[in-house]
């Protein structure tokens, strides 16, 4: 998962906002052959939880919930795209989509209830225009597999 703090975001499909956010947390979410339930819990407990968000001193200490921020899930399986063979990356470390389409959705709903508050989201497995108005730039890389990182 990479995730973009943002003054603002919205995503587009066939010319039509989908879902937009001000303040908030930018998340591109990609499910991986062999993730499952555990992997989800994790990452909204780690996203839930971090402190990306700037205090009254400057420090990144504030959470999604501390600064009242929004969160915005973009489905985005090209996060697993291997480029080992050539330069024409592979998706095959992703997750089928029929998989994918499932934990994306527990995902969105686990995060909505760990917030308090509606998650917008775009279209699984469309194509998506994404405008995002970078805050910093803040981007961080959360990995349920490599969890130390």
């Amino acid at each position: 998962m990479v995730v973009q703090r943002v003054k603002q975001a919205c995503v587009v499909v066939d010319g039509e906002v989908m879902g937009a956010i001000s303040k908030g947390l930018l998340v591109f979410l990609g499910v991986g052959d062999g993730d499952a339930d555990e992997d989800v819990d994790w990452l909204v407990e780690r996203l839930v939880k971090l402190r990306a968000f700037e205090d009254e001193a400057g420090r990144m200490n504030e959470s999604l919930k501390d600064c009242d921020g929004e969160a915005l899930v973009i489905s985005q399986f090209t996060l697993f795209g291997n480029m080992k063979k050539g330069n024409r990356p592979s998706f095959n470390r992703a997750a089928a989509p029929e998989l994918a389409v499932l934990l994306y959705e527990s995902f969105v709903a686990k995060l909505s209830e760990a917030l308090g508050k509606s998650v917008p989201t775009g279209c699984f497995g469309e194509d998506m225009q994404i405008e995002a108005h970078n805050d910093g730039p803040v981007t961080l890389i959360l990995d349920s597999r490599a969890r130390d990182f």
